[in-house]
C-alpha cells in the first residue's frame, strides 16, 4: 500500500527538543522517528521502526550466514539462574527487579547468558550436538543512572546477542573468529567505520573481550591506537611498567612548608618558588597525588580506598571502576573520611596508609580498620622519588622514596591514559579518540556452564563442561550511530539499505496534474519493489515539503512540479547533493538504476571484508585476557 504523508503517522518539529544533547537525538526526534516516553525510554514511531527493522535484517542475515539460529526469550526472567551465577547481586542497582503476586522474584532481562545456558542444558546432552550458535534480537533493560543522548544510552534498548557453545577451547576460538568476521561485515554494510579494541570483560567474565567502536566525538568511550596496530578501550590499557631504581644514595625525606598548595598546580608552583631544583624545574610528574574513593559492592558493603597516581595524571573513574568491578566507585565525601582523621584533604601522603601503616589493624575475621587500602599506579616502582602530602595542613614531604618510605597494598590501572604513552605491546606511542560502542564480543569460557551445570558427554562417555562465547550488537544504538555518521545541516541522510523509504516523492504546487503524475510515478516505483513515501499534502507549500523531506533524510527525492509542463521531473540525491532533470518516462528507470547501484556497492563492500577460506584465526590467551589474532588479519 502506498504510504502517503497526509495520513502517515509522523510529525516533524522545527525546534530541537530541550532534553537533546547530540545531533542524532535532536534529528531523530524532530524528524518523527522516536518520541520520549520517560527518561531513557523511547517510543519507536513508524519511520524509526522501519530503520530499526532494516538494521535488524542486516544483522540477522550475517548471523544466519555463519550458522546462527534465532530464538527469543521472554522479557520477564526468573531469579534462580541469575542467582546461580551471582549476578542477581553483582548487577547491583542496574537491574529492574520485581515480584509477582505470589512473591516470586523476577527481573527484566539485562543480558541473557544464563537463559541461553539453561536452554542448551535442557535440550543437549552429547558432544555430537555441538557446536551450536544461538541468537536473539531482543529488548534489554538496565536502570542506567545517567541515560543520555537518546537511544545511544537508554534504559530500554534493542540488542542482538548470540552465544556459541563448543566442547573445546579450539572450538571456541573458531566460533569467536566466525562472529568477529560477521561483525566486520555488518558494520561495513551499514557504512560505519569501526575500530576493534581490546576491552575489559567486566561483569560478563571470560578470558578475552573485544569492543567494536564507531569513532565519534560524542562517544562515551575513549580508545587508543598505536602506529603498530594496537587498539584498546582506555579501560583495558595496561601500563608499560618501568624498571625499579636503586635508592641507596637517596636523601632522607624532608617535610617542608607549602602553604596554600592543595592542588598539584599550586604545589608545583610553590615548590619551584621556595625549593627550586638545581638541574631543572619541578614538574607535576614529580608529585604523587593521593585520591580517596569509595568502592560500593553490589551486596551493599563499601570500602574507602586511596589511589596514588603521578601528579600529571587524573584518576580515570571508568578505568578504576573497571579494575574494581563489580563494585561501583565514587569520590569520597566528608562523611566517608570521618573514620580516617589522619587523611588531611589536599595533603594526603602514603606514610599513614598502606600495609605498613602504624594505624592499621586487622581483626581475626580479616576486617581491616584504622588505615584504608592503598593502591598505586604501576609507574610508582621502588626507587622512584616523590613530593607528596605530609598529612599535615600546609606541608608536603620531599624525597619520599617508594619501597623505602612507603608501600602499597597493590597496584591498580586507574590513571588516565595520555597521548604519547607507549603501547603495552611496544608498537609505538598511543593516540586517543572517542567512540560509540556498537558491538562487544567475549570468550566467556566455562564460567556460566559451570555455574549452571551445562555438561555434555564426550566421545568416551565422560561429562565435559561446555565452553561458551557471547557476541552482542547494540541494534537500536546503531540507528543513532548511523544518524551521527551521515546527517548534514539540513537533517538526516540515510544509506539506501537502512532508509525507511528509498524514495520520497514530492508533489509541489497546486496543479491537479502534478499530483496525478506524482502518484503515478510513486505507484510505479512501489510496483518495482522500491519503498516509497509520497508527500500528497495539498495544503503544504513546496518549501514545507522540501524542509520535511530534507529533515527525514530519504536517500532520493523525486520532485514533480513546474517542470511537468515540459515533461520533466527532478531527481535529488540527498547524500551527494546532486540534482538531475529527466523526462517523466525515464524517472523510474533512473531511480531503479541508482538504487540498484547503491545496493550492489554495499554487497561488494561486504564481499571485500570476507576472508578466503577459514575465518580469522585466534589464540585465546586465558592468562592475559586478550584475543590475539594470529592470521588472516
Amino acid at each position: 500500500m502506498l504510504q502517503r504523508m497526509s495520513s502517515y503517522f509522523a510529525r516533524t518539529l522545527r525546534e530541537d527538543p530541550v532534553e537533546a544533547e547530540v545531533d542524532s537525538h535532536k534529528l531523530l526526534v524532530r524528524a518523527g522517528y522516536i518520541r520520549r516516553a520517560a527518561p531513557g525510554i523511547y517510543t519507536w514511531l513508524p519511520l524509526g521502526l522501519r530503520v530499526l527493522r532494516n538494521i535488524e535484517n542486516v544483522v540477522r542475515e550475517e548471523m544466519d550466514r555463519i550458522g546462527g539460529q534465532e530464538l527469543q526469550f521472554p522479557v520477564l526472567l526468573p531469579r534462580e539462574p541469575y542467582e546461580a551465577t551471582n549476578r542477581w547481586e553483582e548487577f547491583g542497582s542496574s537491574l529492574f527487579k520485581l515480584q509477582d503476586r505470589k512473591g516470586g522474584d523476577y527481573l527484566l532481562g539485562p543480558t541473557h547468558e544464563e537463559m541461553f545456558t539453561v536452554i542448551v542444558k535442557d535440550l543437549f546432552s552429547s558432544y555430537k550436538d555441538l557446536p551450536i550458535l544461538l541468537y536473539q534480537i531482543k529488548e534489554k533493560y538496565r536502570d542506567e543512572a545517567r541515560p543520555r543522548a537518546g537511544v545511544i544510552r537508554g534504559r530500554e534498548f534493542v540488542m542482538k546477542d548470540l552465544y556459541s557453545f563448543d566442547l573445546t577451547d579450539e572450538g571456541l576460538a573458531h566460533s569467536y573468529a566466525l562472529n568477529r568476521g560477521a561483525y566486520r561485515r555488518v558494520y561495513t554494510r551499514l557504512g560505519l567505520e569501526f575500530a576493534i579494541c581490546q576491552a575489559q570483560s567486566g561483569a560478563m567474565g571470560g578470558s578475552a573481550s573485544e569492543e567494536f567502536l564507531f569513532p565519534c566525538d560524542i562517544g562515551e568511550d575513549t580508545f587508543v591506537r598505536s602506529p603498530g596496530g594496537y587498539a584498546a578501550n582506555a579501560e583495558a590499557v595496561t601500563t608499560a611498567v618501568p624498571e625499579a631504581l636503586p635508592f641507596d644514595d637517596a636523601p632522607a625525606p624532608e617535610v617542608l612548608p607549602t602553604p596554600d598548595s592543595t592542588t598539584i598546580e599550586s604545589l608545583v608552583a610553590k615548590a619551584n618558588e621556595l625549593y627550586p631544583r638545581k638541574d631543572r624545574p619541578w614538574r607535576a610528574e614529580d608529585t604523587l597525588k593521593n585520591v580517596v574513593v569509595v568502592a560500593e559492592e553490589p551486596d551493599g558493603h563499601s570500602e574507602v580506598i586511596v589511589v596514588g597516581v603521578p601528579g600529571n595524571r587524573e584518576v580515570d573513574m571508568k578505568r578504576l571502576e573497571a579494575a574494581l568491578a563489580p563494585a561501583e566507585v565514587r569520590m569520597a565525601e566528608p562523611e566517608d573520611m570521618k573514620a580516617f582523621p589522619q587523611l588531611v584533604p589536599g595533603y594526603i601522603g602514603p606514610q599513614v596508609i598502606g600495609p605498613n601503616s602504624p594505624l592499621r589493624s586487622v581483626d581475626p575475621d580479616g576486617v581491616m580498620s584504622g588505615s584504608p587500602k592503598y593502591l598505586l599506579d604501576p609507574r610508582v616502582v621502588p626507587g622512584t622519588r616523590w613530593i607528596t602530602g605530609a598529612n599535615e595542613a600546609g606541608k608536603h614531604v620531599f624525597n619520599l622514596v617508594a619501597g623505602r618510605d612507603f608501600e602499597a597494598d597493590g597496584t591498580v590501572e586507574a590513571a588516565e591514559v595520555l597521548p604519547g604513552d607507549p603501547a603495552p605491546d611496544g608498537s609505538g606511542p598511543l593516540t586517543l579518540a572517542r567512540g560509540i560502542e556498537i558491538g562487544h564480543i567475549f570468550a566467556l569460557g566455562r564460567k556460566y556452564a559451570k555455574a549452571l551445570g551445562l555438561t555434555v558427554l564426550d566421545e568416551n562417555g565422560k561429562a565435559q563442561v561446555v565452553t561458551m562465547g557471547s557476541y552482542g550488537i547494540g541494534v537500536s544504538r546503531l540507528v543513532a550511530a548511523i544518524a551521527e555518521n551521515t546527517h548534514d545541516d539540513k537533517g538526516l541522510v540515510w544509506p539506501v539499505n537502512v532508509a525507511p523509504f528509498q524514495v520520497h516523492v514530492l508533489a509541489t504546487g497546486k496543479d491537479p496534474q502534478v499530483f496525478a503524475a506524482a502518484e503515478k510515478l510513486a505507484r510505479e516505483l512501489e510496483a518495482a519493489g522500491i519503498p516509497v513515501l509520497y508527500d500528497d499534502r495539498a495544503k503544504a507549500s513546496a518549501g514545507v515539503k522540501f524542509k520535511d523531506a530534507e529533515l527525514m533524510g530519504m536517500p532520493y527525492l523525486l520532485v514533480v512540479g513546474k517542470g511537468l509542463a515540459n515533461g520533466t521531473v527532478e531527481i535529488r540525491d540527498r547524500r551527494a547533493g546532486n540534482t538531475l532533470d529527466c523526462t517523466v518516462e525515464a524517472a523510474v528507470e533512473k531511480l531503479l538504476g541508482f538504487i540498484r547501484c547503491e545496493l550492489e556497492k554495499t554487497a561488494l563492500e561486504r564481499t571485500s571484508t570476507e576472508l578466503i577460506g577459514e575465518p580469522d584465526q585466534f589464540e585465546l590467551d586465558q592468562e592475559n585476557g586478550g584475543a590475539i589474532q594470529t592470521s588472516n588479519s
